[in-house]
């Protein structure tokens, strides 16, 4: 027997989630997603997200609510007498009347290792901090921020010239994966809960445009997991004098390199840049307007000669 299910979540990474229970067999009484935003190249015209549109080439009832303060928001959650809801990425907070609102509660596919990394920018903070594993978690949602206990687990290795773009990618399919294995195992009756340990939680703030500039004064791996993390948005950057004029260029990717020297300095013909301990070699760059290039392409339009500071 299918469950019935309330669907709520926004961007891509969601999507797979919401097929996977679809082709499970599972009943999607209702997606919930958030209100269209302007955007197109003038950012005039309203554009639906990604699950909206998903939900719509499926065939399935959608709504936009901005928020659930409205009462009758809460009323029409809870009368469409679902089974259970399932949350990913849906960035809206959510009270606790919908968190009890469906017969077996609200579960969330969550991109970390909880209690590590709880709140909005998991993915990023891993790679920024250096960690060699991630993974995906299913947990029944509580009234705090990703405290609830966990049902089942996906790890996923973060490879060392990993960056937060592919990392993305696959977690959204390891998700979609762990939570269609998760409400088979709900509907089933023997789906475990586990409390989180109270040691190791760390906050996974949303990433701040005043952290995304380059340090070179830190050490090569920090700025490697730094440049990594921020690739490919919101890019990591510095900023270099480029025909008389300061100019911000952004680093897609990067890898750890011998040398040394005063930080930010180049050290060679081929965009090795000294940090405070070793050096990182720029290898994918883009210019403000421009399209990304390898750093051999940049470099026949953009020369950044031996001995150049750039910071």
């Amino acid at each position: 027997m299918a469950l019935r299910i309330i669907f709520m979540g926004t961007p891509d990474f969601s999507v797979p989630t919401l097929r996977s229970l679809v082709d499970a067999g599972h009943e999607i009484a209702a997606v919930y997603t958030q209100p269209p935003r302007p955007g197109g190249r003038r950012g005039l015209d309203l554009q639906k997200s990604p699950v909206h549109q998903a939900a719509e080439l499926l065939g399935l009832t959608v709504h936009t609510p901005v928020n659930f303060k409205d009462p009758e928001e809460r009323t029409l959650f809870k009368a469409i007498n679902a089974d259970v809801a399932v949350v990913v990425a849906y960035g809206l907070l959510l009270p606790v009347e919908v968190l009890q609102a469906t017969r077996l509660g609200c579960y969330n596919g969550h991109a970390s290792l909880l209690p590590r990394w709880r709140g909005a920018a998991p993915i990023q903070r891993a790679i920024m901090a250096g960690d060699e594993k991630t993974g995906m978690m299913v947990m029944r949602m509580e009234k705090g921020l990703d405290t609830g206990p966990i049902a089942l687990t996906s790890e996923v290795a973060i490879e060392p010239e990993m960056t937060a773009g592919e990392l993305h990618d696959r977690l959204m399919l390891v998700g979609a994966r762990t939570m269609a294995d998760a409400m088979h195992r709900l509907e089933a009756g023997d789906l475990p809960l586990t409390p989180q340990p109270e040691e190791g939680v760390l906050y996974a703030a949303k990433i701040d445009k005043s952290e995304t500039r380059i340090d070179f004064s830190r050490p090569a791996a920090e700025v490697h997991n730094h440049i990594r993390g921020l690739s490919p948005f919101p890019g990591a950057w510095f900023e270099a004098e480029i025909n008389g004029r300061p100019e911000r260029i952004k680093v897609l990717r990067s890898g750890l390199a011998d040398g040394n020297g005063e930080p930010g300095t180049v050290l060679d013909d081929h965009l090795t840049v000294a940090c405070a301990n070793g050096a990182v070699r720029l290898t994918r760059l883009q210019k403000a307007g421009g399209k990304p290039l390898e750093a051999t392409e940049f470099l026949r339009g953009t020369p950044l000669a031996r001995g150049t500071r750039i910071g």
